[in-house]
């Protein structure tokens, strides 16, 4: 079995970001999803980059499935060994909800 390799700080932001989304009102996740599916496009992106493969685009689910689009990509990227900044890079979205 491999170890997960998103940081602890990461699934920290993750985890907050999960317990904050549950609470918004449905205005405001809708006003919201976009700034987390441009995140987690953004891992996607340059989780693909790193791998050398084609990036593919984050289908946008709507606000019930971008947390668990944004969980995704960010462990691809601490996979693909672009951890260091996804916790940073998490706390500022977290930051920015309503």
């Amino acid at each position: 079995m491999q170890a997960d390799p998103v940081p602890d700080e990461a699934r920290l932001e993750l985890r907050r970001i999960a317990d904050r989304w549950l609470t918004l009102p449905v205005g405001d996740a809708v006003r919201a999803a976009p700034a987390l599916r441009g995140l987690a496009q953004a891992l996607a992106d340059e989780t693909a980059a790193a791998l050398g493969v084609l990036p593919v685009v984050v289908p946008d689910l709507g606000p019930a499935a971008v947390v668990d689009q944004l969980v995704v990509t960010s462990y691809d990227a601490a996979a693909a060994g672009l951890g260091d900044t996804v916790g940073e890079r998490l706390a500022e979205l977290r930051r920015a909800l309503p």
